[in-house]
């Protein structure tokens, strides 16, 4: 008994301690970090802290995901089982946003998208700290963690896609400014952007369609393994977000949709999937307090 209350409190402190280090790391990353909406190709190399940035920004990203392993894993919980909830999968979809950044940011530098990352990362470690899940000591069936590494992947896929949106319409509207006379802009044609347009549309609907694929099976092994499927919010929402992201790739194929229209039904879809999940999970776990299956 002493011996698991020991071992307890030695896991609980230990994911204090990676997540308010990721946290400090995170901090730092965004406070020293450009706030150019836009990359913006500097005249000289930086140094000092910038320098360090995207080392440190790696090292809170490992820190990141210590906090999320010893938070899955249900390390000293009183039941052996996994453990998950609304924190725990906010953070690890933010995390794995970072990811993509982190390996895109080798080929184009993106100071101002790192620090907007940084602070949301910072926020999403501290949620899963506060709100660290469930246990869950069976998941039901053998499919189950699949079902979630699924649901985990698509959603990260659509946050990805959502930052390579947000980054095109940002990217569309101070060309549209530049390329007006009298608005601060020339009758010259505005300078190419350091990412090309084409190449942001089509990057962010090749993670849309990716992430389309995961949450389908995510979806089919959800029915598959549960017993009794049932229509409550969660599922409503994951089925409504999928038919909308879905009903985006067939638009953009057959219509041709791009610019606002298609970053709209995005966003949309993309908000369904965010309530379908971490909303519900929200308010059960922390506005109800009632204990959920899966």
């Amino acid at each position: 008994m002493i011996l698991s209350i020991a071992s307890s409190g030695a896991a609980n402190l230990l994911l204090a301690g990676a997540s308010l280090l990721a946290v400090v790391a995170y901090g730092v990353v965004a406070g020293h970090s450009a706030k150019s909406v836009l990359p913006q190709v500097p005249e000289q190399a930086p140094t000092g802290l910038a320098q360090r940035l995207p080392g440190l920004l790696l090292l809170a990203w490992g820190l990141h995901l210590l906090a999320l392993l010893l938070d899955f894993s249900g390390l000293g919980q009183a039941v052996p089982g996994t453990r998950f909830g609304f924190g725990p999968a906010l953070s690890a979809t933010v995390w794995l946003v970072l990811a993509v950044y982190m390996l895109e940011s080798r080929f184009l530098p993106l100071p101002s998208v790192r620090r907007i990352l940084a602070l949301i990362a910072a926020a999403a470690v501290l949620v899963a700290w506060v709100f660290p899940g469930e246990s869950r000591p069976h998941a039901g069936s053998p499919w189950a963690p699949l079902h979630w590494l699924l649901g985990l992947a698509s959603y990260g896929l659509f946050g990805v896609a959502v930052l390579h949106a947000a980054l095109l319409n940002r990217a569309e509207r101070m060309m549209r400014t530049l390329n007006k006379p009298g608005l601060g802009g020339s009758s010259e044609p505005a300078a190419q952007p350091v990412m090309p347009l084409l190449r942001l549309e089509r990057l962010t609907f090749q993670f849309v369609a990716a992430g389309v694929a995961a949450l389908s099976a995510a979806i089919l092994l959800g029915w598959w393994f549960t017993p009794h499927w049932r229509w409550d919010h969660k599922n409503l929402l994951a089925v409504l977000g999928w038919l909308v992201l879905t009903g985006l790739l067939t638009g953009r194929r057959v219509f041709g949709w791009r610019g606002r229209r298609a970053t709209r039904w995005l966003y949309f879809g993309a908000m369904l999937l965010l309530l379908s999940y971490v909303g519900s999970r929200f308010v059960l776990e922390v506005l109800v307090q009632k204990p959920v299956a899966y």
